[in-house]
């Protein structure tokens, strides 16, 4: 058995067990606390019959517990699958079920909500965080947790055993789980930790929830460094002066976001007047970054480096882009950098041969850090793998993102879309069929189209173009309700709109292309008329 994820705080305990593993509002978690509240942890799921590569869910808002459910997994030889505590209830049942999950951990915030859950969910045996009763299910209580054996449980796991399953947005109409191994995790965390040169000094602010991957840089390179993360609750997200506020308070040294958050503080977090001197390090990535907001942030902050950071969940990261500290509004767009130490990057035709330099092509990614698949999904797997044979017996595995890139005459590669109907909001991953495919299931919805389109002010915006059964009456918000019945809210189309007629292409086909481009002009011009057809 060799390192493990688990053996990151095992290994800061014995050199500091003292320092603060996380925070959370104001309150610590040292080292030496969380490897032994992990440990009852770990035994109390044992005792529940959790075995190595079984699943456990964690289903909670962020508190300090957080840590200790996902290294309590880890240490009973199971593998995390973290939740969206905003998804709605079918959504976290499609999950529950597909990945077979009999054991979920929650917390306060979310018991209610947890037994409302389990109740019409079979085969969930164990909830740990919430008292009540379920029929079939026992419930333990974080108490009763706290008086468990705290001694190291015995198990045997590998390098190659499964350490978590991240679920994101699918095109079928169905979330996907990635699968990342204790391997893939410990080389994001080490590969990123060299690069970004962290210390056990330094203070990392967790702005995003458990179930979003960028989260992997505090919840598993900051224990791997024995540094402190400071976990930011949801409410405090919300606020950009709170925001403003902790950054100060705690003496972040470390702040890792999606654009848009660093935006909000720009605008409205009074950083002006905030302290910010301790911070090191602005990390930023899962979507552009205007270089103008990009240029007045590094104005505010000249003592921090700024970069941007690039890799779909599949990979955890692949690149990296140290913005330089000059006039960053030269740049029409922030590069997403070269392909970071110990991963080899192609950028490919439709014939997955090798393009000329500066030549857009689709990147290919082999790194360690890489999933070994998606769960329970071989169609998607033989779709989402390279393979390539440079000699016979010896296999390079590449994972396709998706992404089209161009390598510019520095080196640095830039991000020109994608592929496929995929888009980023917020940094989260949504599939534009999965969202028309749950909108056309309504039942007073003919037929749908949805598309998304950049507004003026940067932000993308996800719109559902539907047409009506014959007898029945616009009402959009029904449909925008139903649709918010099974997706995350980011997915949730911002506005349905009902139409008298699709743009069409010439086999008859929906034009989504004709449709987002009326919708980027200001608005549809496709409602007046059902008879109305493209402009040539």
């Amino acid at each position: 058995m060799g390192f493990l994820l688990h053996h990151s705080i095992e290994a800061s305990a014995e050199r500091d067990p003292d320092r603060d593993a996380f925070r959370f509002d104001g309150t610590g978690l040292s080292y030496r606390e969380l490897v032994s509240r992990a440990d009852q942890l770990a035994s109390v799921l044992i005792e529940e019959g959790v075995r190595p590569g079984d699943r456990v869910g964690i289903y909670m808002h962020k508190a300090l517990e957080l840590p200790v459910a996902l290294y309590g997994i880890l240490k009973a030889g199971a593998a995390y699958v973290p939740i969206d505590p905003a998804a709605p209830l079918p959504r976290i049942r499609f999950i529950i079920e597909d990945c077979g999950l009999r054991h979920l951990i929650t917390g306060a915030s979310r018991a209610r909500r947890t037994m409302e859950l389990v109740e019409g969910t079979p085969g969930v045996r164990t909830v740990i965080g919430a008292g009540g009763a379920a029929p079939g299910c026992r419930c333990i209580t974080w108490p009763e947790v706290e008086t468990a054996d705290a001694r190291p449980p015995s198990v045997r796991v590998t390098e190659q055993d499964l350490a978590y399953i991240m679920y994101t947005s699918g095109s079928t109409g169905a979330p996907k789980g990635l699968m990342h191994t204790h391997s893939s995790g410990l080389s994001y965390a080490t590969r990123s930790a060299a690069t970004y040169d962290v210390g056990a000094e330094d203070r990392l602010g967790n702005h995003s929830p458990l179930h979003f991957d960028m989260s992997t840089f505090e919840y598993l390179t900051g224990p791997l460094c024995g540094a402190t993360s400071v976990i930011i609750s949801e409410e405090t997200t919300m606020f950009p002066v709170s925001l403003g506020e902790l950054i100060e308070r705690e003496r972040l040294t470390f702040w890792y976001s999606v654009p848009l958050a660093l935006i909000q503080l720009l605008g409205g977090g009074d950083i002006q007047r905030r302290d910010a001197r301790s911070l090191r390090w602005v990390l930023f990535g899962g979507e552009p970054f205007a270089p103008k907001y990009l240029h007045a942030l590094m104005t505010l902050w000249p003592h921090a480096r700024f970069s941007n950071v690039y890799g779909p969940a599949e990979v955890n990261q692949c690149t990296y882009y140290h913005v330089p500290n000059v006039d960053s509004t030269a740049l029409s767009a922030v590069p997403i950098g070269k392909v970071w130490d110990n991963a080899e990057g192609l950028v490919v035709d439709a014939d997955d041969q090798a393009v000329a330099p500066g030549e857009p092509g689709e990147l290919l990614i082999r790194t360690p850090t890489m999933m070994t698949g998606y769960w329970a999904r071989p169609d998607l797997n033989r779709a989402a793998f390279f393979d390539q044979e440079p000699f016979p017996g010896f296999r390079q595995r590449f994972y396709r993102t998706g992404d089209v890139v161009r390598e510019g005459e520095d080196g640095n590669l830039l991000f020109l879309g994608r592929q496929d109907r995929q888009i980023k909001i917020r940094g989260y991953r949504v599939e534009l069929d999965e969202v028309e495919h749950v909108v056309g299931s309504c039942d007073e919805v003919a037929e749908a189209a949805v598309i998304s389109f950049r507004r003026d002010d940067g932000q993308v915006e996800i719109v559902a173009a539907v047409l009506l059964r014959p007898g029945c009456h616009p009402q959009p918000e029904n449909i925008r309700a139903r649709a918010a019945e099974r997706l995350p809210p980011y997915a949730v189309p911002g506005r349905v709109d009902v139409l008298a007629s699709l743009p069409r292409t010439g086999s008859g086909k929906i034009d989504r292309r004709a449709l987002a481009a009326s919708y980027a002009g200001g608005g549809s011009n496709w409602s007046a008329t059902p008879d109305r057809r493209p402009s040539p």
